[in-house]
């Protein structure tokens, strides 16, 4: 090796041997042996999976250190370290792919370098050059990738929830709530199998929307509540070979406290690392609100074609030209982009499904996928959400001359009639109207048996929006 080429790098050795590592790098052999062995796409673990692993080194270090399999000064360095991993200082020392070992090996061993590393240069700022911190026996005490990677899995999905995917859907509710009130007293022609039927409010429109909404989080709150169970203290098959007794509560416990959620160890730990029910829990319930979200958006979309030439009921925002060569066009793009998210979203839980089923014997092998997916997944929908909020619910207006006009125009309302003349009578009524274009009073009083006065008595749209009340009866 050149003498220039020996400035830039150094050596680290593990159990295969010798290699070189830039060194400018706080991470280690194994971490750089993933660099070369897995050239593989672009995808990185996320932040938030940074996060997690970080937060795990730390909370394992204090429970190690409570148990007296940790000294007081190593510890406090492999915390303050990993403290710093989880502020975010560290982010470019964590480089590996997700396309790596499926247990998600060496990004656990990537954590353990790092905070080896970082932690022995705090040391050595203290004075204290003659401790070493080890990424294995020490960073990865108690430990092993079997259990941390799939705890961080759980961590790193509940952060995001609780910081943006809830938080966003929480708004969406409230806008479409809010647009229910507002479109409360515009009467509309409803529609099934997409042909005319009998009449609703807009506002009944968007109540149904509203609740799809709020299904879909009661179920992502199912989803979490699992997700709170976390792997660690199963080690490597799920006896907890090489952690103390007691370890999985008390690292519980103690994440528990420095994160504020009700975390707990894993009911069954062989099944919390062989088998991954929660996460493809979460991925199916991200599935289900990208189903509703793409029924709402396509609702609104079809509601606003037009302006003329459609059913142009909704008036959307523009946001930008919708055409190169139309002037004067306004497209549903945040619709577009709000269903391209769903579409992708259903794929993505589809490879979860596949991952979720790939844990032969005691441990499944497809960990980095099923993390990147659901955390895929959720940035996607809580930024799809946001921008569908901002830049196109909360600015939809209601074509009031639209909707009357449909409304008035509508064959259905012949439905209003059935109860007073019956089905058949009906049914001639509106098909004579149709054929002959006509109104359906027209085509009552050409066909006989309603008076003018008994139609317009009976057709009232703002009567058909809810039951009738019946009359009470009179007991002898």
């Amino acid at each position: 090796m050149s003498s220039s080429r020996q400035k830039d790098v150094r050596e680290e050795k593990d159990s295969l041997g010798t290699v070189f590592v830039p060194r400018n790098r706080l991470w280690g052999a194994q971490t750089q042996r993933s660099l070369e062995n897995f050239p593989i796409g672009t995808e990185q673990l996320s932040r938030d999976m940074i996060f997690a692993l970080g937060v795990i080194k730390v909370v394992a270090a204090e429970v190690n250190r409570s148990y007296g399999l940790l000294d007081d000064s190593r510890a406090e360095a492999m915390v303050m370290a990993g403290e710093e991993v989880m502020e975010g200082r560290w982010d470019s020392e964590f480089p590996l792919k997700v396309w790596q070992t499926g247990s998600g090996t060496q990004s656990n061993m990537n954590a353990n370098e790092v905070i080896a590393h970082r932690a022995n240069q705090l040391l050595a700022e203290q004075g204290k050059s003659d401790l070493k911190v080890h990424p294995n026996d020490h960073v990865n005490l108690s430990q092993s990738s079997n259990d941390s990677f799939p705890t961080a899995m759980h961590l790193a999905t509940l952060k995001y929830w609780q910081e943006q995917l809830f938080p966003s859907l929480l708004q969406l509710e409230q806008s479409l709530e809010n647009k229910s009130k507002q479109f409360s007293e515009l009467i509309k022609i409803g529609r099934t199998h997409t042909m005319d039927a009998t009449p609703l409010t807009l506002g009944q429109e968007f109540s149904g929307y509203t609740a799809q909404i709020a299904f879909a989080k009661r179920r992502l709150d199912e989803a979490q509540a699992e997700l709170f169970e976390l792997a660690q203290g199963a080690t490597a098959v799920g006896t907890g070979l090489n952690s103390p007794e007691g370890f999985s509560k008390a690292f519980a416990d103690r994440c528990a406290e420095r994160l504020g959620w009700p975390l707990r160890p894993a009911r069954n730990p062989f099944a919390a690392i062989a088998g991954h029910e929660a996460l493809l829990q979460a991925s199916s319930a991200l599935r289900g609100l990208a189903t509703s979200l793409y029924k709402i958006g396509n609702d609104i979309r079809l509601l606003a074609s037009g302006p003329r030439c459609g059913l142009g009921e909704l008036s959307l925002p523009a946001n930008e030209p919708g055409s190169s060569i139309m002037p004067g066009k306004v497209n549903p793009t945040q619709i577009e982009a709000l269903t391209m998210v769903c579409a992708q979203v259903m794929g993505l839980d589809a490879a979860c499904s596949f991952a979720a089923s790939q844990g032969q014997f005691e441990l499944n092998a497809f960990k980095p996928l099923l993390v990147h997916n659901v955390g895929q997944a959720s940035r996607l929908l809580a930024d799809a959400i946001e921008s569908f909020r901002i830049r196109c619910l909360d600015g939809l207006d209601a074509n009031e001359q639209r909707l009357k006009q449909l409304t008035e125009d509508s064959l259905m309302l012949v439905t209003a009639l059935s109860p007073h003349i019956g089905y058949d009578k009906a049914a001639q009524i509106a098909k004579h109207a149709h054929e002959h274009q006509l109104s359906l009073r027209q085509a009552a009083l050409e066909l006989g048996g309603l008076s003018t006065e008994q139609f317009d008595q009976y057709v009232q749209p703002k009567t058909m929006i809810k039951p009738f009340k019946p009359a009470e009866s009179s007991s002898t």
